[in-house]
């Protein structure tokens, strides 16, 4: 895949241990209170009793609809507690075309499942290829695949939501700015 030079892609960069689910959201929500129109998933974690895990639940930023992404392996489980279901539905949902309209899209993570060529690579590809700005995270162990999926054509972002959100606005500042110019155009 070959990204354009326009195309504003970034990945705030971070380390385990730092509450990113809580900062994205805190990221979406400064972000429509400027009036963005946002697209994408952000996960929001249950807290776990008993030992537990927290239930993962990815919220489709459209619909505000809640997808369950994680199964309940009890509290003796040491392996992967995603549930590719939940991944795949909410995944269908983001594979529909883009609004005209949006100006960002936000996806909650670069993780295992996009390293390995699954999870919502596609709907990363979608939003490059509508032009329209896309933000997400990732950490190590991830970074390497990161970069070779952006072909270093993506900003990294430090974990600061000053930085955070002077990267969106300028990047819908932008994308607005180049809208408006092919409206003219076409007057």
């Amino acid at each position: 895949m070959t990204i354009p030079g326009s195309v504003r892609l970034a990945a705030i960069v971070y380390e385990a241990g730092f509450h990113i689910d809580d900062f994205l959201s805190g990221v979406a929500h400064a972000l429509r209170a400027d009036g963005v129109k946002l697209d994408g998933a952000l996960q929001e974690n249950a807290p776990g009793d008993d030992g537990r895990c927290a239930a993962m639940t990815l919220v489709d930023l459209t619909s505000q609809g809640r997808f369950l992404i994680s199964q309940d392996l009890g509290s003796q489980a040491e392996g992967c507690r995603l549930d590719a279901r939940g991944i795949a539905e909410i995944g269908a949902r983001l594979d529909r075309t883009l609004d005209r309209g949006v100006e960002l899209v936000i996806l909650n993570r670069f993780g295992k499942a996009e390293a390995e060529g699954g999870g919502f690579r596609s709907a990363f590809v979608r939003a490059i290829d509508a032009g329209i700005p896309a933000l997400t995270a990732v950490r190590a162990p991830y970074t390497e695949a990161w970069s070779q999926f952006h072909e270093h054509m993506a900003t990294d972002l430090p974990a600061d939501m000053d930085a955070v959100l002077a990267w969106c606005r300028e990047s819908v500042l932008r994308l607005r700015t180049m809208r408006q110019s092919e409206l003219s155009a076409t007057d």
